[in-house]
C-alpha cells in the first residue's frame, strides 16, 4: 500500500476546461534551480466525482454548498465496501483499505463535452467493445491473456494511469534538467518524460503509455503522447469506468500540469482517439499534495489472484463437462 492519509480531501475541480485558475496573491510558483517551474513532490488525485455525469444529475454541472454535502455523505455509504455484498460476490477489501477521496462540485471529471459524458464511439470502438464483451463471457479465463492489462499488473493504460477513484492513486514527481519523471504508485509505472524537443520515435514503435513529450508554456508543463499499444479493446473503458481506461493505436493525448499553489496541481487530459470516439474530450482532476514516502504498490503479473481465477475457471470447466456426461 502506499501512502495512507485519514479523509483526504480533494480540492474543487477546475471550473473549466482551461489552466488559468487564480491563484493566492500572496503564493508566487516555486523554481527549480535551472528556472522551470517546481512541480516535484508527492500528489494524490483521488476523487470520488465520477468521470461521467450521473443521470440523475443531467444538466447540472455543479452542485451547490447543501447538496454537495448531502450527495458526499450518500454516494460514500453507497459505494462503501463495508456493506455486505451482494449474493454471490465474494466481496473484497473493507473500507479502511480504500482512498475514495471527496466529491468535488463539479459533477464530472468531464469538463469537454459540456454534458459530462464521453462522445459517442465509433463504428470501430463499438465494435472492440462489443467483442470484448463477447469474449468475457464465452471465455473469461481460458488463460491469464482472457483477463484486463490491470489484473495481469501490467498497466492501466493512458489516461487510466492518470486517474484515481478506489485507493493508491499517488504520485510521485520527479524534475531534472531537461526531464519530468512521474513515477505512479499504481501498478508502479515509471513515465519518463523529455523536454529537450526531440521528436517522437518512429512510428513501429508502440509502449503500453506511449512515447511522451514534454514541453513549457508558461507556468504550465503540456505533455503530449502518441506511440500507443492498441489496447482498448483490452481494457474496456466504459465498463471498468476509470480503473483501467486506454487508447486505441492512433490516439493522441495532450496532459497540461499547472501548479495553483503550494498544495495544488490542476491536472487536465485531453485524448483525441478517432479510432474509438467521434470526437476528443477533456477533463480535470486536481492534484492534491501528500505528505510522506511513496511506498511501492506491490503488484506483479503471475500474481495468487491470477491463479485463483484460472484454478477457479478450470474447475467450473470440469463440472460442466461431468455435467454433460449425466
Amino acid at each position: 500500500m502506499g501512502v495512507l492519509t485519514a479523509g483526504i480531501v480533494v480540492g474543487t475541480l477546475a471550473a473549466t476546461a482551461n489552466a488559468q485558475t487564480a491563484t493566492s496573491s500572496s503564493w508566487s510558483a516555486p523554481r527549480t534551480p535551472w528556472g522551470e517551474p517546481d512541480l516535484q513532490g508527492m500528489w494524490t488525485n483521488a476523487t470520488a466525482t465520477p468521470l461521467e455525469r450521473p443521470k440523475e444529475l443531467e444538466g447540472k454541472q455543479v452542485l451547490t454548498d447543501e447538496e454537495l454535502a448531502e450527495r458526499d455523505r450518500r454516494v460514500a455509504q453507497e459505494n462503501s465496501t463495508d456493506n455486505a455484498p451482494v449474493a454471490g460476490n465474494p466481496g473484497s477489501h473493507n473500507e479502511f483499505w480504500r482512498e475514495r477521496g471527496r466529491l468535488g462540485k463539479r459533477t464530472s471529471l468531464l469538463v469537454d463535452r459540456p454534458d459530462g459524458k464521453l462522445p459517442p464511439l465509433t463504428p470501430e470502438g463499438q465494435q472492440a467493445q462489443t467483442q470484448l464483451a463477447e469474449a468475457r463471457k464465452t471465455s473469461p479465463a481460458d488463460g491469464p491473456e482472457s483477463r484486463n492489462l490491470f489484473e495481469r499488473c501490467i498497466t492501466r493504460g493512458l489516461p487510466g494511469a492518470m486517474m484515481g477513484n478506489f485507493y493508491n492513486h499517488n504520485y510521485h514527481i520527479l524534475q531534472a534538467p531537461g526531464y519530468v519523471v512521474i513515477s505512479v504508485e499504481m501498478i508502479h509505472d515509471a513515465r519518463i518524460i523529455p523536454l529537450d524537443g526531440r521528436p517522437h520515435v518512429g512510428q513501429q514503435i508502440r509502449q503500453w503509455l506511449g512515447d511522451s513529450r514534454g514541453r513549457w508554456e508558461g507556468n504550465t508543463l503540456i505533455v503530449e503522447t502518441t506511440n500507443f499499444n492498441n489496447i482498448s479493446d483490452r481494457t474496456i473503458s466504459r465498463a471498468l469506468g476509470v480503473t483501467v481506461f486506454g487508447t486505441s493505436a492512433t490516439a493522441r493525448v495532450i496532459e497540461r500540469f499547472t501548479r495553483l499553489d503550494a498544495d495544488t496541481i490542476d491536472y487536465q487530459v485531453t485524448v483525441d482517439d478517432p479510432a474509438t470516439y467521434t470526437q476528443p474530450w477533456t477533463a480535470a482532476i486536481p492534484m492534491t499534495k501528500l505528505q510522506g514516502t511513496l511506498f511501492e504498490f506491490a503488484c506483479h503479473e503471475g500474481n495468487s489472484g491470477m491463479v485463483g481465477i484460472l484454478e477457479g475457471h478450470r474447475a467450473e470447466e470440469k463440472a460442466a463437462e461431468a455435467a454433460k456426461r449425466k
